[in-house]
């Protein structure tokens, strides 16, 4: 009788839980479902400035002749994309700020975090709207400040697929799978250098069609040069990482290098692929709306990865624990705002982009050329770092 009674009170338990949930979740309660609405919010808001770049002459002008624009310039083009992005912004700090440091499930700034919709909705609308009555010089200055957000924006999401890569290995090469998975790693590593090989010769095929493009070659020349720094480092006897994180940083690496090469301006005889894209054809337009998801859903991943940039890892999650950051998901979209905001005008708000086009120009090359140079020391760092701590460790007791 007692087990019967006990097992019928567990079923109820789960029952009351469950009803619990889905409460939470009819009433728009439930933190993991508001994660997809902010996502839609971000997308709806760079569509919006995509929109008003490319296809916003006619609307913008009539703001202009209703005195809605403040300033002398024409609240078009580049203009209009940071003026979209500053709100944009403006909603997820706003966010940031009055969520960042929720750490339980009954805080009340949990309820403001993943319910109130309708509020929020009228918050980023109004927010979107206000940056068109602000002078031009203001938006001057927060296209300077995007530039920086932009990189910190950068700089989290390079942590955080490290971390992702390196979490990998070490799960793959732990007691418990380390047989298990050794086949399943070596088939991944092998695929990986495999990628990179024929990435590298493509490039080499597509964008150095003459021995004068220095510049190209002396980038995908580089690139090889550093996927065999990391592959050395990784199989160093003091390092011994395996093969498994360098193939899939030079995965990484090999596509930064390729988006570097890509957003060479068309025009240049080196880049013939940029020379096409002048059409707008259906290629055009599906990659596009390719890049355009994948930096949505990057700004995603990034933004529900806070385990990475947590201080002190070793203490586990109670029930009632909050399932993600959500101040430091907030602030990921806010910088990921700038980012977008820097990408639809080539990081240069002076120069004219052409429709259909993201993340064009020189400055955007150098951006990408940057980045990768970035990631692989980000990464030599992380695999030599215990081994200098150690050392410097060492010195100082035995002096």
């Amino acid at each position: 009788m007692e087990s019967g009674t006990s097992s019928r009170n567990n079923r109820h338990a789960v029952i009351r839980k469950d009803s619990s949930w889905f409460a939470q979740f009819r009433n728009g309660r439930n933190p993991w479902m508001a994660r997809y609405v902010y996502a839609l919010i971000f997308l709806f808001s760079n569509l919006l400035a995509w929109a008003a770049r490319d296809y916003g002459h006619g609307a913008l002008s009539e703001l202009e002749k209703l005195r809605l624009c403040a300033g002398k310039s024409d609240c078009s083009g580049a203009e209009a994309v940071l003026r979209v992005s500053l709100g944009c912004s403006i909603f997820f700090i706003i966010m940031f700020l009055s969520t960042v440091g929720t750490s339980k499930l009954h805080d009340p700034r949990d309820l403001w975090h993943s319910g109130w919709w309708s509020a929020k909705i009228v918050l980023w609308i109004a927010s979107t709207i206000l940056t068109f009555l602000v002078p031009s010089e203001f938006i001057r200055i927060y296209g300077e400040i995007a530039h920086f957000g932009a990189g910190v924006f950068l700089l989290i999401q390079l942590i955080s697929i490290i971390s992702f890569i390196t979490w990998l290995n070490d799960c793959c090469l732990s007691d418990e799978n380390a047989e298990r998975c050794h086949i399943h790693v070596m088939v991944i590593a092998t695929s990986a250098y495999v990628i990179c090989i024929v990435g590298i010769i493509l490039m080499y095929i597509w964008y150095t069609p003459e021995t004068s493009c220095l510049l190209n070659i002396f980038f995908i020349t580089w690139t090889l040069v550093l996927l065999q720094v990391m592959t050395s480092v990784s199989l160093h006897p003091k390092v011994s990482a395996g093969y498994l994180t360098p193939g899939l940083m030079g995965l990484y690496v090999v596509f930064l290098c390729w988006c570097a090469i890509r957003s060479e301006p068309a025009g240049e005889s080196c880049n013939r692929k940029a020379e096409a894209s002048k059409r707008t054809d259906w290629l055009t337009i599906i990659s596009f709306v390719v890049a355009l998801l994948a930096i949505v859903i990057a700004t995603f991943s990034t933004g529900i990865d806070s385990q990475c940039f947590q201080f002190r890892k070793g203490e586990k999650d109670g029930e009632d624990d909050v399932p993600y950051g959500y101040g430091f998901f907030h602030f990921v979209f806010a910088t990921g705002a700038m980012y977008f905001a820097m990408l639809l005008v080539g990081w240069n708000t002076h120069h004219t982009i052409q429709k259909w086009t993201i993340d064009v120009g020189w400055t955007s090359t150098w951006v990408r050329v940057v980045n990768e140079w970035l990631a692989v020391c980000v990464y030599l760092w992380m695999l030599v770092a215990p081994i200098v701590l150690k050392y410097r460790q060492n010195a100082e007791e035995s002096s």
